[in-house]
Formats: C-alpha cells, sequence, structure tokens
C-alpha cells in the first residue's frame, strides 16, 4: 500500500489494480468499506476498458471476438508507480502482451490520487496510443462505509443528488441490462437508503441531471461526491453490507441479448490516435 495524506484525510491506494484500498479522517475513523468477503471483498475498483458485463463475457470487433471478464481487467494488474510525493500519487497500466490478446490496442491508463485539505482528488487519464480508432468505457466503483463512523444508524442515511432526479431507471436482468425500465424511488432530490432497493442488484441511472451528491445522515459528517465527466451513475450493495457503492459511469453493461460489433454497444467511446480522454470524482468530508 502508498499512503497519502493531508491535515484532514488519510488514503491509501493498492497498486494492484491503483485501487483506493482506504479512506480516512483525522481520528483515523474509516469513511470506506472494511472489504468483508462475506459481502464483496472490493473497495474501489477501476472499471477499463468495459463496464459492466459484456453478453456471454464476450464482444466482437472487425468479425473476431474476443473475451472479457466483467469490468474489464485493469482491477486485476498491477499498476507502476511513476510519481509520488506527501499527498498524491500517480499510477500507470500499460498494454503488453497480456491485454493485447484480450483488448487489441496500445494504451495508458494513468490514475492520479491527490489529498487537499477535507478533498480526496482522483483523476484518470485514458490515452489511445494505437494507430487506429480505440473503443473504451470506463468507470469508478468506490465502496463507502454504510454507516459512516458518526454514531447515526444505517437507516437515517441517504442521498441527496444536485439536481432532482425525475427520470426511470435502468436495470440488470437475464443476461444484461433489460430492455423496460424501472420507476425511480428518489422523492424528488432525496434517496432514502435502504436494503429493500438493492435485492435486485444495482440501481443505474442513464439519463442523470445530477454531477454531485451529498451522501450520509441528515446530522454529523457526510460525504459530498463529484463526478462532473460521466453522466451514467450506478449506486449498488448486497443487503446487510456495511458499505454502499456511488459509481458514476462512462459506460454501461450490454443489453440483454446484445450480439453487434463493439462499436454498436451502448455507453461505448471511440478515442482518436493520439486522443486522451480525461475524467474526474472528487470526495470532500463536510462537518
Amino acid at each position: 500500500m502508498i499512503e497519502i495524506a493531508s491535515a484532514r484525510l488519510t488514503a491509501a491506494i493498492n497498486p494492484h489494480g491503483a485501487e483506493l484500498a482506504s479512506l480516512r479522517d483525522p481520528a483515523g475513523r474509516a469513511l470506506m468499506t472494511d472489504g468483508d468477503p462475506a459481502f464483496w471483498s472490493g473497495r474501489a475498483p477501476l472499471l477499463f476498458p468495459i463496464v459492466g458485463r459484456l453478453a456471454g463475457d464476450r464482444y466482437r470487433l472487425d468479425g473476431r471476438d474476443y473475451s472479457l471478464p466483467q469490468h474489464g481487467f485493469a482491477r486485476r494488474r498491477d499498476f507502476a508507480l511513476v510519481e509520488q510525493a506527501a499527498d498524491r500519487v500517480t499510477f500507470r497500466l500499460a498494454d503488453d502482451a497480456e491485454t493485447r490478446a484480450a483488448y487489441p490496442f496500445a494504451f495508458t491508463l494513468d490514475a492520479t490520487y491527490r489529498l487537499e485539505e477535507a478533498t480526496l482528488w482522483i483523476e484518470i487519464a485514458v490515452t489511445n496510443r494505437d494507430t487506429r480508432d480505440m473503443p473504451a468505457s470506463f468507470g469508478f466503483h468506490p465502496a463507502f462505509a454504510w454507516p459512516l463512523p458518526y454514531g447515526r444508524p444505517r437507516a437515517a442515511h441517504r442521498i441527496l443528488f444536485d439536481e432532482p432526479e425525475f427520470s426511470s431507471l435502468r436495470y440488470i436482468g437475464e443476461g444484461g441490462i433489460a430492455p423496460d425500465r424501472r420507476a425511480s424511488p428518489v422523492e424528488g432530490r432525496t434517496l432514502p437508503l435502504s436494503d429493500d432497493l438493492f435485492t435486485a442488484d444495482a440501481l443505474i441511472w442513464d439519463q442523470l441531471a445530477s454531477r454531485g451528491l451529498l451522501y450520509g445522515a441528515e446530522e454529523g459528517p457526510q460525504l459530498r461526491i463529484r463526478f462532473p465527466d460521466t453522466g451514467v451513475l450506478g449506486i449498488w450493495t448486497k443487503p446487510g453490507a456495511r458499505f454502499v457503492c456511488v459509481e458514476p459511469w462512462w459506460g454501461i453493461a450490454d443489453p440483454a441479448g446484445f450480439t453487434g460489433e463493439i462499436w454498436d454497444k451502448p455507453g461505448i467511446q471511440r478515442l482518436a490516435p493520439g486522443e486522451t480522454r480525461r475524467f474526474g470524482m472528487d470526495v470532500t468530508l463536510v462537518d
């Protein structure tokens, strides 16, 4: 683990997956999941080059089939340490023979974590180093402590969106994203959190108005979470778990029964040769 710190926060990042492993307040209280394998051992994996699951765990490119696991391979790879200081660190994943067998493109994926007072800034840079257009998606998947460590029960926690969220939701059905939609449980801007919301997997907004939200109980410290560069949001947990994931995505899982080329996959993005796209997420502890 590599630790960075500010006067208000301490973060630890695992070079395996460049995954944020912990975020703690000045008293050492954990703001993220404890990674209990009884529910989910992940903490904050980076999703690349796909988000979600492919139909049959396979995609088609130029008439050839390739295999990728759910959420891609970045979370299972060791990243190289590029830069390190007391309050920031940058990791890099570059293509190699193993990645090119599943995803035949030259790329770099840089992940920078920076602490400034009570805010953790995360910046991801995806660069197409190939000589042809590159299809890609990216997603954040951080799991925050539910309840937060400030004495309020799980039932008191809610998500308060920046904007009213009236759109219906997508959901994961048999074999992928279901063709129909479900009514939103958001009440204006407020999503009261309960285990019942997640009995059928994640809540997925693909017509999101907000680019930020507040998470926690109304009384006591909360987390201000911003995601200015991503227009899809998943919120997920397993009933009874001590975490809730707030997942800004630049992409989405395959629709059920999808058989097209990867360029036709909903949420896939096209990067030109030499192009870099950046995605930011920041988390602020608000007293």
